[in-house]
């Protein structure tokens, strides 16, 4: 194996978090943010690049941390490494409430691929890059789902998914239609693209938006309940207006309420 043997476990029902047991010399990369706790003895280090072990030399460090702004994260990832003699500990948490899926590389080929934020840890010696896409109809209407990372290696790699989580194993020719926030990830068997939904009312007054995710197997999908958008969404549009207290929640009259009080910003 090119990527570090890592031994997990996951607590938690919600609000889970991994913990991950390192052995002497082991390691394991976290995008930034996600650290929880560690053992005495772990060893942080701010990595350039995508993670993996490969020596690309400087421009190759360089055009993975670029191929990585692309996704909208950091140019740098943390890298954790147990530089003593027994088994230290490690512990990555779920950035809101959801399930933390454990990913074994060598189970899909060596390759998966997620949303752009999906993403939460993986053992050193996997690559997390980019997955492009090639159709146009995804560039365009792709909505979350544009532009999308890939895992590559042999090693454990982690991804949260908001809400319940679904996984879905795609016969060949079966399709699955999505919300494009809803996909977690699939493996790269599964044939992925846009598709428009249809008819006049559906798009004008349907509220699910112009376009569906169209999965096709054969392969394995992990679908979500609570994409973070969604979850943003839903805050945003419940907080107080103006930056003030709201006095029509919870109250009887409701909206009404905010009228007769003389305040009527809608």
């Amino acid at each position: 194996m090119t990527a570090h043997e890592i031994d997990y476990r996951i607590y938690g029902e919600e609000m889970q978090y991994v913990e991950i047991e390192l052995d002497p010399q082991e390691g394991v990369v976290a995008e930034a943010g996600s650290f929880m706790m560690m053992d005495d003895g772990i060893k942080m280090e701010t990595i350039f690049g995508d993670g993996s072990q490969k020596d690309t030399g400087f421009l190759g460090k360089i055009l993975g941390a670029g191929k990585r702004i692309l996704t909208g994260e950091s140019l740098f990832m943390t890298a954790f490494y147990n530089d003593l003699t027994g088994k230290r500990n490690v512990s990555f948490a779920s950035p809101y409430p959801g399930k933390i899926i454990p990913i074994d590389l060598t189970e899909f080929g060596g390759k998966f691929i997620c949303q752009k934020d999906a993403f939460l840890c993986a053992a050193k010696g996997v690559s997390v890059g980019i997955e492009f896409s090639k159709k146009l109809g995804r560039g365009l209407f792709g909505g979350e789902g544009f532009i999308m990372q890939k895992l590559e290696g042999d090693g454990m790699a982690f991804v949260h998914a908001g809400g319940t989580m679904a996984r879905k194993e795609l016969a060949a020719g079966e399709t699955l239609r999505v919300d494009t926030g809803c996909i977690v990830g699939f493996d790269q068997s599964v044939d992925y693209d846009i598709e428009f939904v249809g008819g006049i009312k559906n798009t004008v007054f349907g509220g699910e938006g112009l376009f569906f995710a169209k999965l096709q197997g054969p392969g394995t999908v992990y679908v979500q309940s609570l994409p973070f958008s969604r979850l943003a969404g839903r805050v945003l549009a419940s907080a107080p207006r103006g930056g003030g207290k709201d006095k029509g929640e919870g109250s009887i009259l409701g909206g009404l309420g905010d009228i007769l009080d003389g305040d009527n910003r809608f």
